[in-house]
C-alpha cells in the first residue's frame, strides 16, 4: 500500500531493541498533515492529495497561496507536497495524517536536501587521490589531474569529475526500516541515517515492498495464495 507523509528531521539518537542490541536512529517529527487538496481521476487524470505540513503566519505567503488554502478552508502551511496514495480517492480535504499511518518494521524511502558544503575540489567532492607529498611533486597535490589528451579529442567530455557545488540537492535513502512509531507525540524513528541537517524537511513514502510488518507480510500471502488457486 502507497503512504507518504512530510516530516521534520529532529536528529540521531541509539535505541536498544529487546535483546540488547544497540540501533542508530533518526528521529523524524512527522505530522500531523492537512489535506490542502485533493486530485481525482475524472479532473486530472490520476488520484492524489497535497499534504501541508508546518503553520505559517499569513505575512510570509504570496496572495495565491492565501487564496489557495482559503479555497480549502484549511490553516496555513509552510511545506506542501504532493503524494499518489492508494486511498486517496477515500480521502478529503481537510483531513489530518499523522505518523500512525505506518506501522513499526515497515520499509520506507527518505527524501531530502542534502547539506550543502559549497564549492570544493575533487578530492573533497569525489575521493580522488592526492599526489605525492614528496620527491619534487611541487604544490599540486592536490589539483585535479589530467582532464584529456592534446591532440585526440581535444576536449574535456561532459560529466568529467571536476571541483563544484558539493551537496545542498535532493537525495533519497531507500528501504530504511520503521524501529518506533511514537504517535501520540507524530515521531517516527528509522534506523540509520537520513539527508541533511537537524530541522530539514523530508518526505516519507512507502512505495516498495521490502521489510514490513508481519500483518502484513500474511496478508500479502494469503493474496498471492488466493490468486494461485484461481
Amino acid at each position: 500500500m502507497k503512504k507518504g507523509i512530510i516530516g521534520k528531521k529532529l536528529g540521531m539518537t541509539q535505541i536498544f531493541d529487546e535483546i540488547g542490541n544497540v540501533i542508530p536512529v533518526t528521529l523524524i517529527e512527522a505530522g500531523p498533515c492537512v489535506v490542502v487538496q485533493k486530485k481525482t481521476v475524472e479532473n486530472d487524470g490520476y488520484d492524489a492529495v497535497q499534504l501541508g505540513f508546518t503553520d505559517v503566519t499569513e505575512k510570509h505567503l504570496t496572495k495565491a497561496q492565501k487564496g489557495h488554502f482559503q479555497k480549502a478552508n484549511v490553516p496555513y502551511k509552510k511545506h506542501l507536497k504532493e503524494f499518489r496514495l492508494e486511498n486517496a480517492c477515500e480521502m478529503n480535504v481537510g483531513d489530518v495524517i499523522g505518523a500512525d499511518t505506518f506501522k513499526a518494521g515497515e520499509s520506507v524511502d527518505v527524501t531530502g536536501t542534502s547539506k550543502g558544503h559549497g564549492y570544493t575540489g575533487s578530492i573533497k567532492r569525489w575521493n580522488h587521490h592526492i599526489l605525492k607529498m614528496t620527491h619534487g611533486t611541487g604544490p599540486v597535490h592536490r589539483e585535479v589531474g589530467s582532464m584529456g589528451a592534446n591532440s585526440s579529442p581535444s576536449r574535456v567530455f561532459k560529466n568529467k569529475k571536476m571541483a563544484g557545488q558539493y551537496g545542498n540537492e535532493q537525495v533519497t535513502v531507500l528501504n530504511l526500516e520503521i524501529v518506533r512509531i511514537d504517535a501520540e507525540n507524530n515521531l517516527i524513528a528509522v534506523k540509520g541515517a537520513v539527508p541533511g541537517s537537524r530541522g530539514n524537511v523530508v518526505f516519507l513514502r512507502r512505495q516498495r515492498l521490502g521489510r514490513v510488518h508481519p500483518e502484513y507480510c500474511e496478508s500479502i500471502s494469503g493474496r498471492r495464495k488466493q490468486k494461485c488457486q484461481v
